[in-house]
């Protein structure tokens, strides 16, 4: 189901610099003011704020009640919020870390993802799950995962991810309206990343891609974290004149192609980026249906820059694993060479 437009916030309208965090913590309190069935629940949630102060306020404005520190239990977390769902309520869950969803994994996928067809649609589970993910940050092990392709292969699920402040804002209070369950990946690593927001424009809606940056050589194609990269990516470039053109896919499951497919067909490549591993992943589906779509406008194989087939490495390593610059622009030089 489409979420339903939003209405304006209740707070003072306007242009002004924020990051992601502040971002997100401005859309879950206007979900909030909006509607008295929104609940915030997760570790550490509450008085704390989370761990990367994402909720910072929020219980002290909205109460116990309504903002609700959890056991450190993500089954449970998960668990309770589909029961509440049933109810009426619209929680939103947080996982402290990417790493750490995998204990309600099977609440997700066994309950949260089949709730509303296996009911006949009697039965909708609001819930929106949110995982901070992606690596850069120099964390332990199980803090720096990039699961998304997971929940992206499993029908039920809608899976988003914002990669700057505007979509922070907006794509929060969408996935929050929406009665489908949407898990929303949050690049961890550009929390504190700024950009200009006005609350009084409207939205795009929330399962769509969008050209951020327009080129005419190659179609780079990300989404979340590597973003950025790619940004960066076509600056460089374009000192060398090789125009590039950049797709912010924002939406996973289900995917929006038609604005990467009418990208390829002008510029006849396309190149993937993505900080999880390329095997069976999204940017897998993406090259095998844009291939398909886009056959006979392709002048070079589908290419993709991804983390490695491996665990995540130690945090020192971690600058190896992850697709930087160079490494995106290696993979766009392979695609002009053919």
């Amino acid at each position: 189901m489409a979420a339903p437009a939003l209405e304006r916030p209740t707070a003072a309208s306007g242009t002004q610099t924020v990051t992601i965090a502040k971002a997100l913590n401005m859309g879950l309190r206007a979900s909030l003011e909006r509607d008295p069935k929104v609940l915030v629940m997760g570790e550490d949630v509450g008085k704390l704020g989370g761990v990367f102060r994402i909720t910072d306020g929020l219980q002290k404005d909205f109460g116990e009640h309504r903002v609700l520190d959890t056991p450190l239990a993500e089954s449970g977390i998960i668990g309770t919020a589909i029961g509440l769902a049933i109810r009426g309520y619209r929680p939103v869950c947080e996982i402290q870390f990417d790493g750490f969803i995998f204990p309600g994994f099977d609440q997700i996928i066994s309950q949260l993802a089949k709730l509303h067809y296996r009911s006949q649609g009697k039965v909708k589970v609001p819930v929106v799950v949110r995982v901070p993910y992606g690596g850069g940050i120099g964390a332990v092990e199980h803090h720096s995962e990039s699961p998304e392709s997971l929940f992206a292969h499993i029908a039920g699920l809608k899976v988003v991810s914002c990669s700057n402040p505007v979509d922070a804002y907006w794509m929060l209070q969408q996935a929050i309206e929406c009665d489908d369950p949407v898990l929303f990946f949050e690049p961890k690593r550009r929390y504190y990343e700024k950009a200009e927001l006005d609350t009084s424009v409207d939205p795009m809606p929330l399962l769509s891609s969008r050209v951020v940056r327009s080129g005419s050589a190659v179609t780079l194609a990300s989404y979340g974290p590597m973003v950025r990269t790619c940004l960066d990516a076509a600056t460089a470039a374009a000192e060398d004149g090789i125009d590039l053109e950049v797709v912010d896919l924002r939406s996973l499951s289900p995917l929006d192609l038609g604005p990467v497919c009418e990208s390829v067909r002008r510029t006849g490549r396309l190149v993937l980026v993505s900080e999880a591993p390329a095997e069976s992943s999204v940017t897998s589906e993406i090259s095998a249906r844009v291939q398909q779509e886009c056959f006979y406008s392709l002048e070079a194989p589908v290419l993709r820059a991804t983390g490695f087939d491996t665990p995540y490495p130690p945090s020192k390593l971690e600058e190896g694993f992850l697709p930087d610059l160079d490494r995106v622009l290696d993979v766009v030089d392979r695609s002009l060479a053919y």
